[in-house]
C-alpha cells in the first residue's frame, strides 16, 4: 500500500525501510526499546506490517509497525518521527495510513501502549481499556539494557 501527498509518501514496502535508521532510533532515542539489538529489530520488522514515511528524495522520516492477524486483532507499536522532521504533520500522515490500511479494517480489538502521544491516538479512537480488569500483561522493563546500565 502506498499513499502519496505533495512531498511525502507512506509505504508498506519493507524493502524501502531504512533498518539502520530504525534500529538507531529505537536503540538510542526511544523511551521503550533502549538498547534493543539490531537482530531483534529486523525480526520484528520481518513479522509485522510496517509503515514508512519517505521524503521525495527517498529519505525515511517516520516509522510504525503493527502486529496483527489481519482478522480480529492488531497491536500498534514502535511509532516515531525522526527528531529533525517533527512538527510537520508526519505523525498524522502515518496514523492516517495505518488506520485506513485494508488489512486493519473490521478488527475486534486494536491496541497500543503509549506514554508520549495519547492525544494523537485519541484522535483515531484509541482510549483507555473499556474493561481494564480483563487485561493482563507480562512486562519486562528495560529488557535490552544491561544490568550495569540500569
Amino acid at each position: 500500500m502506498t499513499l502519496t501527498d505533495t512531498a511525502y509518501t507512506v509505504d508498506t514496502d519493507k524493502a524501502r525501510l531504512d533498518v539502520a535508521m530504525i534500529h538507531r532510533f529505537l536503540a538510542e532515542e526511544s523511551t521503550w526499546a533502549l538498547g534493543i539489538p539490531r537482530a531483534l529489530v529486523q525480526r520484528a520488522i520481518d513479522h509485522s506490517l510496517c509503515f514508512g514515511v519517505y521524503a521525495a528524495d527517498g529519505t525515511q522520516v517516520a516509522f510504525a509497525r503493527v502486529v496483527t492477524d489481519t482478522a480480529t486483532y492488531a497491536y500498534l507499536l514502535d511509532v516515531f518521527v525522526c527528531t529533525a522532521h517533527r512538527g510537520q504533520g508526519h505523525s498524522t500522515r502515518l496514523m492516517d495510513a495505518v488506520m485506513t490500511h485494508p488489512d486493519l479494517q473490521g478488527l475486534r480489538r486494536f491496541m497500543l501502549a503509549t506514554t508520549t502521544a495519547p492525544g494523537l491516538y485519541a484522535r483515531y479512537g484509541f482510549a483507555p481499556p473499556a474493561l481494564p480488569e480483563a487485561l493482563m500483561e507480562r512486562c519486562v522493563v528495560d529488557p535490552y539494557r544491561t544490568k550495569a546500565a540500569r
